[in-house]
């Protein structure tokens, strides 16, 4: 009897293009990795497989937590850690009309 390792990866998701703050990005994700390669169905000509693991996200509050999953449930796991994220400077429409400005104001 073969013993299957199942393998995943832990990761805060990125944040979507069409979005400009942070919604959605402080939460942790458990992805399983594909077990083996896709197949084309001959009758249809679609990409498949019999895998359902990599439909599967797990969301989490921490990464503790994700990890603690994955040890109580033993799977091989892989965090990446985060991209260091820009801090969000907030613009004030008022600032374009104020009279002490550094440069001259154009459009």
């Amino acid at each position: 009897m073969s013993l299957v390792v199942i393998k995943a990866r832990i990761h805060q998701p990125p944040r979507s293009a069409m979005q400009s703050g942070r919604a959605n990005t402080q939460e942790w994700v458990l992805e399983f990795a594909p077990e083996g390669r896709s197949r084309l169905d001959p009758l249809t000509g679609w990409i498949g497989s019999g895998q359902t693991n990599k439909q599967v996200r797990l969301r989490f509050p921490t990464r503790e937590a994700a990890v603690a999953y994955a040890t109580a449930q033993n799977i091989a796991y892989e965090v990446e850690e985060p991209a260091r994220k820009r801090p969000i400077k907030p613009k004030v429409y008022a600032e374009n009309f104020r009279t002490n400005r550094p440069d001259n104001w154009t459009h």
